[in-house]
């Protein structure tokens, strides 16, 4: 019989990508397909009393509603997780050997002292207790070690290596097997839970599990190793693995529904997975949030990327701060402060009518309307890219990622951003920090850039063409196959309604007219102000 037990956080992990709105019926077909499949221990979502009661969604307010989805048949055990401090003592019911029968408490560092004392009084309620100390590459050997002698006091049912960013290397692995090998109570389980940001949660799974370690191992998963970035150890991969090599008895069918019919729906969707930006974030033992946040912007070359994830503060690495990235982001593409050319550029501007021609398919959709517009002989800014067969007056580029691929030798001049930094010798450079909006999502659009750049330079109008907002599709988006960046559905969900909140803005400080037609915003027509 393998000494090895398979853990799922399908529900938990995996709600990251979701925000844990599987739906009633998908969570309970996921539980009752994991039992089927024989998993050892199944986690059913989070607890937290800080959100409300929804019965589609696997974060849950209570155990009581947690019980309510568990199947009343199988072998499996059932756990939650709580991050330490979502859950009051007081409120938490003794274990009743039914239903849910285990907890994992999950804590930072700064928290360690306090969260062991609520872990005790967890083992002191019934419950199997699992001791989930975040991000545990963060914990020197000595301080490890007074972890370990801590929880030998508490006697839990198991204790966790977590690589929470996935940044773990095999030399980090053994390491933390060692220690907890030799010094934890032998009848404490070790269990491991692993992000792929660097593509070794199957490698690592299967280190330990071939280490020798005397006593039980628990290894999580996630079916399609659907979880957070990079993503988690695939259950299905690891079952068959558990089944040819460490004499498990797993049924792998059920899983590979799941996946059928629940989960590779969403992956459609919301894709996860390993990525250059998890890499760099694992690589600087980064939170993977910063990673999702740098990659949403589409603007950051992967050198630029490395760049700002250098400059994050080493305690500020372990907890995403939202405020402290964006930040960090601006400041990093407003460093440069030398601006040329803003005379000649506010004299070419100043007064006018200006078409922009951005590079979504509507320009080639309606090419009579377009070529209309060009033909009335008003000065014409192509946006981050160069037309074919359309000349253009200027180029406006602020994305690091576009400003490499656009040909350089034209007649058109440039315009850039002073974020800007490689091959700007004969173009025009303007201050990248003045021309931001407020809309998260859209802060620095470049066509939105370009519209608060017009109207700082006093044009009188503004015509536009081929900014369409963005589609879930993909293909649907650019008139150049070669523009096309993928992005999440949930992003540019956000994306259009911030561009549709700034255009609203900005018509009311200059008159806006659409040449095509967006087609996934709202258009602003405002012919006086």
């Amino acid at each position: 019989m393998s000494k090895i037990r398979l853990l799922d956080c399908t529900l938990r992990d995996g709600g990251y990508i979701n925000n844990w709105l599987f739906g009633s019926n998908n969570i309970k077909e996921i539980l009752s397909r994991l039992v089927d499949a024989n998993i050892d221990v199944i986690e059913c979502g989070y607890l937290s009393q800080a959100w409300k009661e929804d019965k589609n969604s696997s974060r849950m307010a209570s155990i009581e509603i947690a019980n309510e989805v568990i199947p009343k048949y199988g072998s499996s055990d059932f756990v939650a997780m709580i991050n330490f401090g979502d859950y009051a003592m007081e409120d938490i019911p003794a274990c009743t050997g039914v239903g849910l029968t285990g907890l994992r408490i999950a804590f930072h560092k700064k928290d360690m002292e306090k969260a062991l004392v609520y872990c005790a009084a967890i083992k002191e309620k019934g419950y199997k207790l699992y001791i989930q100390p975040m991000v545990s590459l963060n914990y020197s050997d000595e301080e490890f070690l007074n972890l370990i002698g801590k929880a030998n006091e508490i006697d839990p049912y198991a204790f966790y290596m977590v690589d929470s960013f996935g940044a773990m290397r095999k030399e980090d692995l053994y390491r933390l097997m060692y220690l907890l090998d030799n010094n934890l109570s032998e009848n404490i389980r070790i269990g491991f839970h692993s992000h792929n940001n660097l593509q070794l949660s199957y490698s690592h799974a299967q280190t330990v599990c071939q280490h020798g370690l005397s006593r039980e191992v628990i290894i999580d998963a996630s079916v399609l190793g659907m979880g957070r970035g990079a993503g988690n150890l695939n259950t299905e991969l690891f079952a068959e693995y558990l089944n040819r090599d460490h004499d498990a008895n797993y049924n792998i069918v059920p899983l590979l529904k799941i996946v059928d019919r629940v989960i590779a729906p969403i992956y459609q969707t919301k894709y996860w997975g390993y990525s250059l930006p998890y890499y760099l974030s694992a690589s600087y033992n980064c939170h993977p949030s910063y990673a999702g946040y740098l990659d949403e912007k589409k603007t950051l070359a992967v050198e630029n990327m490395d760049e700002i994830f250098s400059m994050i503060d080493g305690e500020q690495r372990s907890v995403f701060n939202k405020a402290y990235i964006r930040d960090l982001y601006e400041t990093y593409q407003g460093k440069k402060r030398i601006f040329k050319g803003s005379d000649c550029l506010r004299k070419a501007f100043s007064g006018k009518e200006i078409l922009i021609l951005a590079p979504g398919k509507s320009v080639f959709l309606e090419q009579e309307k377009v070529s209309a517009a060009i033909a009335k002989g008003m000065p014409v800014v192509s946006v981050n890219f160069k037309p074919k067969n359309v000349k253009t007056d200027y180029i406006f580029v602020s994305n690091l990622r576009r400003w490499e691929t656009l040909p350089k030798e034209d007649d058109a001049k440039i315009i850039v951003t002073s974020n800007i930094q490689k091959n700007t010798d004969g173009v025009l450079v303007v201050d990248y920090i003045e021309l931001l909006n407020t809309e998260e999502y859209v802060n620095d659009n470049a066509g939105l850039m370009l519209i608060a750049f017009l109207i700082k330079q006093g044009a009188r109008k503004i015509h536009i063409a081929g900014m369409d907002g963005y589609s879930p599709l993909a293909e649907d988006n650019y008139l150049d196959e070669g523009l096309v960046i993928p992005k999440r559905r949930d992003v540019i969900l956000r994306q259009n309604a911030g561009m549709e909140s700034v255009l609203e803005r900005y018509s009311k400080q200059i008159p806006i007219e659409f040449v095509t037609t967006p087609r996934f915003v709202r258009p602003v027509l405002r012919e006086k102000i």
